[in-house]
């Protein structure tokens, strides 16, 4: 008996050790398809290894992103979700990011938000996706004020496949690319098994797109045996640029890994309507991806995704300046503003201008969602995007977006439930304006500093940091007051009242869209008049004006915001005052060398006195001063003694000291 019970230990040992190897190289062939992009070989291959015990963080991980990176998401969170609660402690961050995007894929918003919070955690301030979160923790509301402006519709033409990707040839002709049966392409794709996509044509008639009229290029040369997509066309019809797998010259092309990527062409059109001379753009590579082609409205720049050094998520957005016939510039990185860690992609620019494309960096309901910019005014850059809003953006991935700035009627690709096929085209009219500017509110009380009798038939007047007059108000019966401004901006807000001295508040907004900020005001009766009651030589202006400190950054030397309102208070009082001198002192805290400190106030100083002539036209010659290092420290915080920045900072400052009247 003994001898049979080793054998059978034996027999179930080397049974255990054949059905390792044999889970080891499922695993082995199954990451093989994952690094070559094929997701639906690779995910049959790990789930049967999990239903047969084995499972591991990275398997966790690459059965979420074989569904995240095929958009189904709802089933990669399942797999997500394993990952976080089984290798929490060792999860990377990035999956926590993608794991709280399936989340709102099926709705559960709090729980994406908490995870959210881990992901912030995580990453701190380095990531801007987390930034964006931290600055914005209420953004369904703020999706929530855009939303109701779009009326859209499932167009006819969808097919049971993918169809995607509209452009405008003509005003009443959009191309689109679809992986509809009867087209060039008769391969079926590893990634999705299904056919590769090729460019199609149709009409509109009014807002609905009717059918399907033909395959694009039956006279030319753009669809293949690969996948062709999303398109652009100059206002006169005869150039497109488009996106292709790695094809050209017939010869089909990969990376180092053996995976074919995206690249992007142009073709013309002929006097007989084909298009041919189809060519490479020259700034693609084998190594990397550029796709999905826009133009600006001159059409001397290309837009476009791309996954080249340089990108700061999985696809940032670029343009090139088109130079001549096949001459560009250096790509270039659109920025921080538009750019995150994660995708940015599908870029159209409509006739206005404004720049819309497709994220699922910024703050969204799920998936790919639609974001829009504008240019600043001096063209350079592009503004902080916001969400386009429902009915455009779903929980699904939402991309592709056109819209003819004239007629307000639009495109743009949808993968959500209902559907025809995996994506499908709506059209769109858009009938109510979005709302551009980052708008908030000023908002508050106004009573008696000592009584706290609320004030009725107060004006309110708002005054921008150069102590331009904007706009007054009168409080209500209740004392209250409401005053509209804009983000990221200095004011000062002053208080009138026949019985009260008048009051000024200095604020500064910030960047939260829509936000009601609360900023109440106390009078006090005694001088009705803001301003000097006397002032004489060796006074500090700064004191008698009631000035909140000039403060400086730690080691800066340059103007902040709120020093700015200050200053130009004290501009005011010299253009009333013509002979009025004054010398500005500038002072450091105690930290760094004695002499840095000294050469560090020196700049600040001269910042000062030059921000006061060159803002306010005040006569050089009526300001004098020097920078004190820490000579005149205001507070304990000398050398060696332990203080706190609030303390040290009260050091960091500028005074103005009355030299003539």
């Amino acid at each position: 008996m003994k001898k049979n019970y080793i054998y059978i230990l034996l027999f179930s040992s080397v049974m255990s050790l054949m059905t390792s190897f044999a889970q080891e190289k499922k695993i082995k062939n199954a990451d093989k398809d994952f690094d070559q992009y094929n997701y639906i070989n690779a995910r049959d291959a790990y789930i049967s290894v999990v239903e047969n015990g084995f499972s591991s963080q990275e398997i966790f991980e690459k059965l979420g992103d074989s569904y995240y990176f095929n958009a189904e998401l709802g089933q990669a969170s399942k797999w997500y979700s394993r990952l976080y609660s089984e290798y929490k402690d060792q999860i990377d961050p990035e999956y926590l990011f993608r794991y709280s995007q399936t989340l709102k894929n099926i709705g559960q918003y709090e729980n994406a938000d908490k995870i959210m919070y881990d992901f912030r955690k995580a990453t701190g301030k380095g990531d801007r996706r987390s930034r964006l979160f931290a600055n914005k923790p209420d953004y369904l509301n703020l999706i929530k004020l855009q939303s109701g402006k779009f009326d859209i519709v499932n167009l006819p033409i969808n097919s049971p496949e993918s169809d995607f990707g509209p452009s405008f040839l003509k005003s009443d002709q959009i191309v689109f690319a679809s992986a509809r049966d009867g087209g060039a392409s008769r391969v079926v794709h590893e990634w999705n098994k299904t056919n590769f996509l090729d460019l199609y044509s149709t009409r509109r008639d009014s807002r609905n797109t009717m059918g399907v009229d033909g395959i694009f290029d039956v006279k030319g040369k753009v669809n293949t045996s690969l996948h062709e997509s999303s398109t652009v066309f100059t206002k006169d019809g005869k150039t497109m640029y488009f996106t292709r797998n790695n094809f050209t010259n017939k010869k089909r092309k990969s990376n180092n890994s053996g995976t074919t990527l995206l690249k992007l062409y142009k073709a013309s059109k002929d006097e007989k309507g084909r298009w041919v001379d189809v060519i490479e753009l020259p700034f693609n590579s084998d190594e990397f991806s550029t796709a999905h082609p826009a133009l600006s409205v001159d059409e001397k720049r290309l837009y476009f995704a791309s996954d080249r050094p340089g990108t700061t998520g999985l696809s940032d957005l670029f343009y090139v300046d088109i130079l001549g016939r096949n001459s560009y510039s250096e790509p270039k990185n659109l920025g921080k503003n538009i750019n995150t860690e994660a995708r940015e992609t599908f870029p159209f620019v409509n006739k206005e201008g404004k720049l819309f494309f497709a994220s699922d960096g910024h703050l969204g309901l799920g998936g790919l969602d639609v974001f829009v910019t504008s240019a600043t005014a001096n063209g350079k850059i592009f503004k902080e995007p916001y969400n386009v809003g429902e009915p455009i953006n779903s929980p699904s991935d939402d991309f592709t977006f056109i819209i003819d700035a004239d007629t307000k009627i639009g495109y743009f690709t949808s993968n959500r439930p209902g559907g025809v096929g995996s994506d499908d085209i709506y059209s769109f009219i858009q009938t109510e304006e979005l709302i551009e500017s980052c708008k908030q509110y000023l908002n508050g009380l106004v009573t008696d500093a000592e009584t706290r009798e609320i004030l009725p038939g107060t004006k309110v007047t708002l005054f921008n940091s150069k102590m331009k007059e904007l706009e007054s108000t009168i409080t209500d019966a209740q004392g209250n007051y409401s005053l509209p401004v804009v983000c990221n901006e200095g004011y000062v807000i002053r208080a009138d009242n026949p019985d009260y001295k008048k009051t000024e508040v200095d604020f500064l907004t910030d960047n939260v869209f829509e936000f009601k900020h609360n900023q109440p005001i106390q009078l006090r009766k005694g001088e009705k008049e803001l301003g000097i009651v006397e002032m004489k030589v060796g006074d500090d202006l700064g004191k008698l004006l009631q000035l909140s400190p000039i403060y400086f950054d730690f080691d800066k030397s340059f103007i902040r915001p709120d020093a700015e309102i200050e200053l130009q208070k004290v501009i005011a009082v010299m253009k009333e005052y013509p002979n009025l001198e004054i010398d500005v002192r500038s002072h450091t805290d105690s930290r760094a060398p004695f002499k840095y400190n000294i050469d560090l106030s020196t700049r600040r100083n001269i910042s000062t006195k030059e921000y006061i002539v060159s803002k306010g036209g005040i006569l050089k010659g009526r300001l004098t001063g020097r920078g004190y290092g820490e000579i005149e420290l205001t507070n304990r915080c000398s050398d060696g003694v332990e203080c706190s920045e609030e303390e040290h900072q009260l050091n960091r400052r500028s005074e103005f000291i009355i030299t003539k009247q």
